[in-house]
């Protein structure tokens, strides 16, 4: 399945910078407000080292892993709502995609000009929060006014919802976004065709300088307000993981293993990206192909199999499962087959993270 992950931020905080790193992309960062007139599109490969194991066992053609596309969204600014700076063309593009990474400044550079004129994270954090709530009320009044006509003439269905959607909105104008409200799947599900901005799942990135990681008083303040919220919260140094990302991958295994670090901390956004959404992964194994495939958790094995192609969950007859683990433990299928670890699964089968699959399906 595709997934998006939206950045934003207002000018100036380094999400360009940021976008270019997880996408090795080369779309040009400048030290000036709205540099990124189109949402920039880039895709991102999944760090797993499992698939270089599992394809140790089977040799296969490729390896294929998986992939989140991060979308480079153009600065907001306070009144963007009412149309400031690049206004409601951004978001827009905001409402498209699933997950929003709000990138936040954290360092201080008089080189670098701030829209605000000094470096506050939770004003900024504040500036966006507002204007994406401030969106959301707008799109909720005229669902409101459009349902209560319904329901005042006798649409019960609609009446229940233009009241749901008075109490949504009457939250969201006490400070609480969506996300952050008490409601039930099924009020989830009446809202989703509304794509409010402050229902999307959150993490904040703060950007730091690469002197700022530690003991670093704005990233604290950004992890206390992530805390209260729920949401996540990573520190990096947009600058230095776009000068590691443009290493070839030998120079960067050897630069990390000099500063003591195992992984490029991009690798921490991509994982926290796959966390906000309630992501997993499961795993094909042949000798054409080893591949990483993304699925929800609690998937179904039909609809994972839905996630290769379509077919396959329609004509679903078995799904032969090997839980990663066991697959390395006994040297691949046959092995993981004569230790008894190898099974059959039907359709009422969640599927596990790390699973090794094999869909049996009828076309």
């Amino acid at each position: 399945m595709g997934i998006q992950c939206g950045i934003v931020g207002l000018p100036n905080v380094g999400k360009s910078t940021l976008f270019n790193a997880l996408t090795r992309a080369d779309i040009q960062a400048e030290n000036y407000p709205f540099c990124t007139i189109d949402p920039n599109v880039g895709v991102a490969q999944v760090p797993d080292p499992r698939l270089e194991e599992l394809a140790g066992f089977v040799n296969p053609e490729r390896i294929v892993p998986a992939v989140v596309e991060f979308v480079d969204i153009a600065c907001l600014v306070a009144g963007a709502s009412k149309g400031e700076g690049l206004g409601n063309q951004f978001l827009s593009h905001i409402r498209d995609v699933d997950a929003i990474a709000h990138v936040v400044r954290c360092f201080e550079n008089d080189d670098v000009v701030h829209v605000s004129g000094g470096v506050d994270p939770l004003s900024d954090i504040e500036v966006i929060h507002t204007e994406l709530a401030l969106a959301d009320l707008e799109r909720l009044e005229r669902a409101f006014d459009r349902n209560h006509r319904k329901g005042i003439s006798g649409d019960k269905s609609a009446l229940a919802l233009s009241k749901l959607i008075e109490e949504v909105m009457q939250q969201l104008s006490d400070g609480i976004a969506v996300r952050g409200q008490q409601r039930t799947p099924q009020q989830l599900d009446q809202l989703r065709e509304l794509q409010l901005l402050t229902a999307k799942p959150l993490m904040y990135v703060a950007n730091v300088d690469e002197k700022g990681a530690v003991e670093n008083e704005h990233v604290e303040a950004v992890r206390k307000l992530a805390e209260a919220e729920g949401a996540g919260v990573i520190s990096i140094c947009a600058s230095f993981e776009a000068e590691i990302a443009g290493l070839e991958p030998e120079e960067q295994e050897e630069f990390l293993a000099e500063i003591g670090e195992s992984e490029p901390g991009l690798n921490r956004v991509i994982r926290e990206a796959y966390h906000l959404l309630g992501l997993q992964t499961f795993f094909t194994a042949g000798p054409k192909e080893v591949r990483a495939w993304t699925c929800k958790k609690e998937a179904t094995a039909p609809q994972a199999a839905g996630v290769i192609h379509t077919d396959f969950e329609r004509g679903f007859i078995r799904a032969e499962v090997i839980a990663y683990g066991d697959y390395i433990e006994h040297g691949g299928e046959a092995g993981a087959k004569d230790a008894g670890r190898w099974r059959l699964e039907g359709k009422e089968y969640l599927i596990a993270e790390g699973d090794v699959v094999h869909f049996r399906f009828s076309v």
